[in-house]
C-alpha cells in the first residue's frame, strides 16, 4: 500500500502490468475492510483496491460526507462535503494510475450506499476515467455531478442493484436511478432484491458477472 491521498488496502492481480482495476467505496460508518471481503470471490486479474472514506467518525467508522440529524431539517447529506469527497476520489484515481500496473482505460468503481451515491457523482462528473460502476443500494444525488454531453457517457455501463425492503435508503430513490441514466443514454441494468440494506448472494453473483464479461 502507497501513501495516496486516500488511505487504502490491495488485492494485486495476477497480472504483472495493465491490470483491468476495481476501487471499491464503502458506506457511511464503515471502513475499507467492508468490501473488501468481496475481493477473495472476484476475477483473479482484477486489481482490487477499497479505499477509506477521509472523515472519521466517532467511536469508530468513516463517512463521504456528513449526514446531520435535527428537529426542524430531519435528515441531511452535506452535499459541499460530498462533493469534496467527490473531486478527491478524482484525484486519488489518477495517484493510483501513477502509482500501480494498472490499465487507465480500464477502471470499474464499486460502491455500497454512500459510497454508490459518491461512485455515480464521480462517473458522472468524470466520465473519462470511468469504464464500468457497480452502484450497490444507493441512488444518484443529482446536486453532486455536473452533467456532461450524451457522448462523453457512451462508453459507461452501470450496474445498479437494490433491496426491496431497505429501511436505510427507500428502493423508491433507488428507482430513480435508471431513469436518469436512460435519459443520458447511458448503458445500465437495474435489479432488485427480497433483503434490507446489504447485499444478497444471489446480488453479488449477478454482479460478479456482469463485471467478468466488461473486463
Amino acid at each position: 500500500m502507497k501513501n495516496l491521498s486516500l488511505f487504502h488496502i490491495v488485492r494485486e492481480s495476477s497480472l504483472k502490468k495493465n491490470a483491468p482495476l476495481l476501487l471499491m467505496f464503502h458506506g457511511y460508518g464503515s471502513d475499507e475492510n467492508d468490501l473488501f471481503s468481496f475481493a477473495s470471490e472476484l476475477p483473479e486479474e482484477l486489481f482490487i483496491i477499497s479505499a477509506r472514506a477521509p472523515y472519521a467518525m466517532q467511536p469508530y467508522g468513516n463517512a463521504w460526507y456528513a449526514i446531520n440529524f435535527d428537529a426542524e431539517n430531519g435528515k441531511w447529506s452535506d452535499d459541499e462535503q460530498a462533493i469534496t469527497s467527490r473531486d478527491l476520489i478524482s484525484k486519488f484515481i489518477d495517484e493510483v494510475i501513477e502509482n500501480y500496473p494498472i490499465n487507465k482505460n480500464n477502471i470499474s468503481l464499486l460502491g455500497f450506499s454512500q459510497g454508490t451515491i459518491l461512485s455515480y457523482a464521480v462517473a458522472l462528473t468524470y466520465p473519462e476515467k470511468i469504464n464500468n460502476v457497480i452502484a450497490l443500494s444507493g441512488y444518484i444525488n443529482d446536486k453532486l455531478f455536473i452533467t456532461k454531453s450524451k457522448t462523453s457517457y457512451e462508453h459507461l455501463n452501470f450496474y445498479c442493484s437494490h433491496g426491496n425492503v431497505d429501511q436505510v435508503i427507500p428502493v423508491d430513490w433507488a428507482r430513480q436511478s435508471p431513469k436518469l441514466l436512460s435519459a443520458l443514454d447511458i448503458k445500465h441494468q437495474y435489479s432488485e432484491f427480497p433483503v434490507g440494506h446489504g447485499v444478497a448472494p444471489q446480488n453479488f453473483y449477478e454482479l460478479r458477472n456482469w463485471l467478468k464479461e466488461l473486463i
